[in-house]
C-alpha cells in the first residue's frame, strides 16, 4: 500500500527509515548480551579465524568453541592436526567458559598457589593449559574458545585471540574504544 503525504511517498520514507534503523540498531554485542546465547554462526566464524591464524603461522591445530554452559558449538580440526588436539581444544574451551578466565591465567595461578591444584581435577572436562579464552561481550561470558596443537600454550592463545577479534568479543588485556 502506498500513501502519499505532502508529495512524498510514505513507502519510500519507510524504506529509508528502515535502512537507517539497520545502522542505528543496538550493537551486536548488546544484542548478544540480551540473548545470553552464542549463535552458531559466530562460533563457526571464531573457530575458523583461529584456525586460519594458526595455519598461517605453520601450526596444525584444532579449535573448539563452546556456549556458556560448556556445550560444544563448533569444532574445527585443521589438516594434519593430531588426534589429541580435538580433546585438548574442547577441554580448554570448556575450562575457559566454566571458570570465566583464560586457561593460561589459571595455570599461572595454580603454579603460584599449589593449594588450588584441585581446580584442575574438578571434572574430566577441565584442562589447565594455555590456549583457552572466555568469549565475553562486555562482562557477559557467552562461551569459550580453545585451541590445541601449536608448540606452546601461548601460541594456541594467540590463535584464540584472533577468533575473539573476528567476532568482536572482548580480548583479555585489550581495552575497547
Amino acid at each position: 500500500m502506498k500513501i502519499v503525504l505532502g508529495g512524498k511517498s510514505l513507502f519510500v520514507f519507510g524504506l529509508a527509515l528502515g535502512l537507517l534503523s539497520l545502522t542505528a540498531s543496538p550493537s551486536l554485542s548488546q544484542e548478544l548480551i540480551q540473548e545470553k546465547s552464542l549463535p552458531l554462526s559466530l562460533a563457526q566464524k571464531a573457530a575458523n579465524a583461529a584456525r586460519e591464524k594458526c595455519e598461517a603461522d605453520g601450526y596444525k591445530i584444532s579449535v573448539a568453541v563452546v556456549d556458556g554452559g560448556g556445550n560444544l558449538k563448533a569444532l574445527v580440526r585443521g589438516d594434519g592436526a593430531g588426534p589429541h588436539t580435538i580433546d585438548s581444544s574442547s577441554k580448554k574451551a570448556y575450562t575457559s567458559a566454566s571458570l570465566r578466565r583464560s586457561t593460561r591465567d589459571m595455570a599461572e595461578m595454580i603454579a603460584k598457589n599449589p593449594a588450588i591444584q584441585a581446580l584442575g581435577r574438578m571434572n574430566d572436562k577441565i584442562l589447565i593449559l594455555g590456549g583457552g579464552l572466555p568469549i565475553k561481550f562486555g562482562e557477559a561470558v557467552l562461551g569459550g574458545i580453545g585451541v590445541g596443537g601449536a608448540p606452546g600454550g601461548h601460541l594456541d592463545e594467540a590463535c584464540a585471540v584472533e577468533g575473539l577479534k573476528s567476532i568482536g568479543a572482548s580480548v583479555p588485556g585489550e581495552k575497547k574504544e
